[in-house]
């Protein structure tokens, strides 16, 4: 087991680097190259900047029992079925059972703002956003 993390825009890297400390398990953080990282704990993977690179790297390196944390539901989707486990920065478990629906509010959400409207953005981090995502990454790691 490894924990993945698409890295980029991650605001949990502090708590995913503590809880995978204390568990003894390796992390790999997913970065392109406009951005610099190095936290002395886990491995760092820099790849271009093109569209979807980071995506596309991590979800290559994704294997069967692995934890994913990404924003990106697109992501999800590909690491689910090679048996890894996902979860966002707020603590939603990615899974078969929520993925078609989140897929399709991101389309409608796409749609909108492709016809010039504006969809509501996420509101400001909170420290129960970071309690909710360090239980969520602790129940993952417990469940084997």
């Amino acid at each position: 087991m490894k924990i993945l993390v698409d890295a980029d825009a991650c605001p949990v890297k502090h708590i995913i680097l503590k809880v995978s400390k204390g568990y003894g398990i390796p992390v790999i953080m997913f970065v392109d190259t406009s951005h610099i990282l190095n936290d002395g704990y886990s491995e760092i993977i820099t790849v271009d900047k093109a569209r979807d690179s980071v995506d596309i790297a991590l979800a290559n390196k994704a294997s069967k029992g692995d934890i994913v944390v990404t924003q990106d539901f697109g992501v999800a989707a590909m690491v689910l079925p090679k048996g890894a486990r996902a979860l966002n920065q707020n603590g939603l478990i990615f899974s078969d059972e929520n993925m078609d629906r989140l897929l399709f509010e991101r389309h409608l959400s796409q749609k909108v703002r492709r016809s010039g409207q504006r969809t509501k953005g996420p509101g400001k981090r909170t420290r129960e956003d970071d309690e909710r995502f360090e239980k969520a990454l602790k129940d993952i790691i417990e469940l084997k």
